[in-house]
Formats: structure tokens, C-alpha cells, sequence
């Protein structure tokens, strides 16, 4: 099983391990609840490390992510990133991506559970490109720095300015030798910076962060389970929930980051998808009551089975239940009430816009 470059930081913090898409990464610290709150109103710190991290370089790079990504990535300045899905012929999501251009190269971060069938899809579909891919997933770390005060707290702990990074921007460069890149993005609905730098800088960087043990750091570690009901209560879908090779983009409320003006692997099905009408869509639901909906729980409407939970929590922010399900459009207007069927006990519930949560201005 692989091990994040702040494993040994994981467990001299008494984080609970767990096995993630063949990696053992951080669940929880000092409890999920603490976690997430802690990041909606102060910051904290993710190991995001078991993501793939794609680099490539030559001529043919943005012509071969054209033609693999929905995104349109025509006219990305160094500097930027945009983020995409990668589909297979019949629009079946295979991965979701950000892709980033910098000077003389690009990004790509993918999920840590796709992350070989991504490169092997990319090597296929790209034959006699001239480029070159360069995996650097297991030479470098990333963590994520996210929350209220994330962006006080880096400009004051990190040695350069990164305040002025706009939203879906990155600087890259070096310091004491080591190249690093900083994106504004990230993945709980707060602002904040995902750091990509060598694997052997993290033992300077995590103490620089997080504190010596000697006095009360502002920044936290927070793990895997605060990261998932983050991005829940922001709304942000989850590769194997809300996105999978079964629906398309479009069924999975992601028209966004689609553009059917352009050729790409999969675009001729979709745009077929979209003329015919979509049979089904990612709702938001909130339900009565304090207990939390399961993935594949089925969705009610009267006798009629209309849908199935994709992803559910109790919000720890909001104080509800909460869940996103894949609905029949017939069945997906705000408003609409609904029950979701815990094991033969039915649950009230109404559909919502999503998100369920917006970062404080």
C-alpha cells in the first residue's frame, strides 16, 4: 500500500488510518465534527497527496487534451486552470481532472482510484502526439491549506505572496531549491491553496505550517472524513457518487464544464444525450429529521422508486440531513417532496439547490 510523504506526520498526530484507493491516508484526527468545523471557521490542513499528478511537455499537449477533455482549454494562459471530465466514447465519465498550462508545460490532477486508468487511457488515445507524460505522483506531495483564514494564514507563514492568486490560478517557481506549484483551488466550499513540491521538502514545510509542538498552531490537520462532508455540504461531486462511467456530464448536472461546440472523445454521444432529453439529474435533498442517507438508498415519490442517494451526511454546519441523489427529471424541481426509503422505513424529504452550503463573503 502506498504512503503519503506526511505519513510519519499522520501517525506521530494519532490520525486513525485508513486504506483509500491503495493508499493509507489520514480519516480523522480529533473527530470529523471538529474537523470540518474548525476549517468553515478558522483553517486546516489536508493530505491530498494520494492524487495523480500529471505533467506534460512538447508541441501536440494542448491539441491531445483538447481532444480528451469536455473542458475547452483553447486559450488558457500560463497560469490558469480549468476544470474537466475525461469521457469515454458513449460520455461515460471517466475521471474528473483539473488541468492547468503553465510556460513550458502542463498539469493535470486526477483522482487517487483513477489515477492508472487514466494514464492508460491517455497514453492510448493520444499514439503518435509528440509529447511526453511524466507521472510525478510519488515524487512529490500535495496538500491542500483550507478554510475562513487560509489565505491570512499562508501569506503570513509561507516566504512568498500568495494573496493576490486569483480563484483557479497558479504560481509555480522555486525556493531553497525546490520547485513548488500553488493552485487557489480546492474542495470544501472555503478559499485556500492546494501546494504541490517535492516529497523530500515536506519534513521543512509541515512544521513550518502546522507548528514545532511548542505553542498553538492556527492551521490543524483535518482528514479524509471532514473533506468528504465539506465538499458535500459545498455541493462538489465525488468520483464513484455523484460522477461514474455510467452517466455523462450532462446527467450529472456538470453542463458546465462541457463544451459540445468543440470535437472531443465522447461529445458526438452527449450532444445526442442532450437532444433527446435527459431522463434523470444530481438533485440536493434535505430530509426530516437527524439520520443520515446512505449511498444507494432508493428515492420515493408516493409507490414509485424515482431515484437512488449518491451521497449523504449529517451537515454539521447546517444541522440537517442532507444528501445529493441521481432523481428522474420528472421528479427534480426544488421543492418537490420526496421520501427516501431507510430500509423499509421511509424518510420525508424535499428537493433543493444545490449548494447547501455558500462560503461566508
Amino acid at each position: 500500500m502506498n504512503q503519503s510523504p506526511l505519513h510519519n506526520m499522520h501517525v506521530r498526530l494519532g490520525a486513525k488510518m485508513v486504506d483509500f484507493a491503495g493508499w493509507y491516508m489520514p480519516m480523522m484526527y480529533r473527530g470529523i465534527i471538529e474537523e470540518h468545523n474548525y476549517t468553515r471557521n478558522a483553517v486546516s490542513l489536508f493530505d491530498v497527496s494520494h492524487m495523480g499528478r500529471l505533467r506534460f511537455v512538447g508541441d501536440d499537449v494542448e491539441a491531445c487534451l483538447q481532444r480528451i477533455c469536455t473542458r475547452n482549454l483553447a486559450g488558457m494562459q500560463a497560469g490558469q486552470c480549468r476544470y474537466s471530465h475525461i469521457c469515454r466514447e458513449d460520455g461515460g465519465i471517466l475521471d474528473d481532472v483539473i488541468v492547468s498550462r503553465d510556460q513550458d508545460h502542463w498539469l493535470m490532477v486526477c483522482n487517487a482510484s483513477n489515477h492508472a486508468k487514466i494514464v492508460d487511457w491517455v497514453r492510448k488515445q493520444t499514439t503518435g502526439c509528440k509529447f511526453e507524460l511524466t507521472d510525478t505522483t510519488m515524487s512529490t506531495a500535495m496538500i491542500a491549506i483550507q478554510g475562513a483564514q487560509a489565505l491570512d494564514e499562508c501569506d503570513r507563514l509561507l516566504p512568498f505572496e500568495v494573496k493576490s492568486i486569483k480563484r483557479y490560478r497558479f504560481i509555480s517557481g522555486s525556493y531553497l531549491t525546490f520547485n513548488y506549484v500553488i493552485f487557489r483551488s480546492g474542495y470544501t466550499g472555503e478559499d485556500g491553496f492546494e501546494i504541490v513540491l517535492p516529497a523530500k521538502a515536506i519534513p521543512l514545510l509541515a512544521p513550518k505550517l502546522l507548528g514545532d509542538g511548542s505553542g498553538e498552531a492556527i492551521i490543524k490537520p483535518a482528514g479524509l472524513g471532514a473533506r468528504d462532508t465539506l465538499r458535500l455540504e459545498a455541493g462538489m461531486p465525488l468520483y464513484g457518487h455523484e460522477l461514474s462511467e455510467q452517466w455523462d456530464p450532462l446527467t450529472a448536472g456538470q453542463s458546465w464544464c462541457v463544451d459540445l461546440g468543440k470535437d472531443f472523445i465522447g461529445a458526438q454521444a452527449i450532444r445526442k444525450l442532450e437532444a433527446q432529453g435527459l431522463k434523470s439529474t444530481i438533485v440536493g435533498l434535505e430530509l426530516e429529521g437527524r439520520r443520515t442517507a446512505r449511498q444507494g438508498y432508493e428515492v420515493f415519490a408516493g409507490d414509485r422508486a424515482v431515484g437512488k442517494v449518491t451521497s449523504g451526511c449529517l451537515s454539521p454546519t447546517l444541522g440537517k440531513s442532507i444528501a445529493m441523489a441521481m432523481i428522474e427529471r420528472e421528479w427534480s424541481d426544488p421543492g418537490q417532496a420526496l421520501e427516501v426509503d431507510f430500509n423499509g422505513r421511509r424518510t420525508p424529504c424535499r428537493v433543493v439547490k444545490l449548494p447547501f452550503y455558500k462560503q461566508k463573503k
